[in-house]
């Protein structure tokens, strides 16, 4: 099969195209793109609980571009104090954006060299402890919540080492900046420890969807990547999805999220994620976008990521294969020409270069939320975090009181875990 892969967008979905099609009309007699565009919660829920106040990522394109000064005018001072390394002590959405950038751009010359620390391993800490002068280095504090307590362990952590190394508690705020909502537990805590910048988030952004708010681009600023490009990249690409038209060429994102959502209803729910090597850090963010997004209520989309190429017929007919391809660097081009070659369905993203990293944030953003609506279930809830969230709080307390934690029962009536 000849294929020109420097086209924007390509799909060969073979015997399927009728079902996304159908998906598709059902999408516009339903008006689903211009009610998402609407705000309307409808689109995924009778209730607007969880939905409403998590919608303002839809904005981030237009919105952050008036804050861009606001990042850049803050990095310049933290450059003129003399800091050179950045760490951003965050956890899942919190570190995802700012990842993807460090590993994709780098450091740009005389700007903070990133490094994000997302895990509680001893090691992991220690690591970064050793590595990074704290006389030189920003802690940047990333949490929406403000309460992700494995988050607060790391800035009680490293303020104290901090405080340790400049001799003064109050000093060492000057080290420490937050990304954070207005009103959070970290917000106080951050006034209160005299930190030296506090960005507040719009509250109404949940943490997978916030890679184009202050918890993506303060890091990038950081790294002195151009903001003003990336946001730009990312604006054509929401402009794009306002779209009635849906097709590869018009309403991408919208087009996306119909065949995520339509080929998932089919059984088709294996997302696989082949990524040029130089763009192969957005895979895990696209990864948690998607699987925490519409894993819910028995329903789903599995991304498939870090497989080793095989050959086609290995495959099962429950796969669909996106291939996100920067635009002279086709290295996986050969493999993903022996899958169309065997009618397997793929679609292929170009990225321009560097900086359609922003036009695919937004552009999965919004597939993801359309591919909620097709499957019925609420994209931006997150109950397993939730509760995840709520168990660590009362362990932490429980730690505290008695100095122990319970060890969880093992009961073979019934297979489940229980704690004493």
């Amino acid at each position: 099969m000849n294929i020109n892969f420097d086209k924007n967008v390509i799909s060969s979905l073979g015997k399927i195209e009728n079902d996304i099609s159908e998906t598709i009309n059902g999408i516009v007699k339903e008006n689903i793109v211009q009610r998402i565009n609407k705000r309307d919660y409808t689109v995924w829920n009778q209730s607007p609980a969880e939905i409403s106040n998590r919608l303002a990522w839809l904005d981030c394109p237009s919105v952050m571009k008036a804050n861009v000064e606001e990042i850049t005018a803050f990095v310049n001072a933290v450059k003129e104090k003399g800091f050179t390394h950045s760490l951003l002590l965050g956890m899942g959405g919190s570190s995802l954006a700012p990842e993807v950038f460090k590993r994709t751009f780098g450091v740009r010359d005389g700007f903070l060299d990133l490094e994000v620390l997302d895990s509680t391993d001893p090691d992991a800490i220690m690591n970064k402890v050793k590595k990074l002068n704290p006389l030189k280095t920003l802690y940047c504090v990333s949490t929406k919540s403000g309460g992700t307590v494995e988050t607060l362990s790391f800035l009680k952590y490293f303020f104290t080492f901090v405080s340790d190394a400049v001799g003064n508690s109050k000093k060492a705020g000057d080290n420490f900046a937050a990304i954070t909502d207005p009103g959070s537990g970290l917000e106080q805590t951050a006034k209160n420890l005299y930190f030296s910048k506090i960005f507040l988030n719009d509250p109404n952004i949940g943490g997978r969807y916030a890679a184009l708010s202050y918890v993506g681009l303060a890091p990038a600023g950081f790294l002195g990547i151009d903001l003003h490009k990336l946001i730009a990249r990312a604006k054509s690409m929401a402009d794009q999805s306002v779209l009635s038209e849906i097709s590869p060429e018009s309403n991408s994102p919208a087009w996306l999220g119909a065949v995520m959502g339509s080929l998932a209803l089919k059984g088709m729910n294996k997302l696989s994620l082949i990524l040029s090597s130089e763009i192969e850090s957005l895979g895990s963010w696209v990864e948690q976008l998607v699987a925490e997004s519409t894993g819910k209520n028995g329903m789903g989309i599995l991304p498939v990521l870090g497989e080793p190429a095989m050959s086609p017929d290995f495959y099962r007919e429950d796969r669909v294969f996106v291939y996100i391809r920067l635009k002279g660097h086709g290295d996986k081009d050969a493999f993903i020409k022996s899958l169309l070659d065997a009618g397997k369905p793929v679609i292929v993203l170009n990225l321009s270069d560097l900086y359609d990293i922003g036009s695919e944030f937004f552009r999965w953003e919004f597939a993801t939320a359309v591919a909620g609506a097709i499957l019925k279930v609420n994209p931006f809830d997150q109950p397993d975090v939730e509760s995840a969230k709520i168990r660590a709080k009362e362990m932490t307390a429980q730690y505290k009181k008695d100095g122990f934690l319970s060890q969880p029962e093992f009961s073979a009536k019934n297979s489940e875990i229980s704690i004493i």
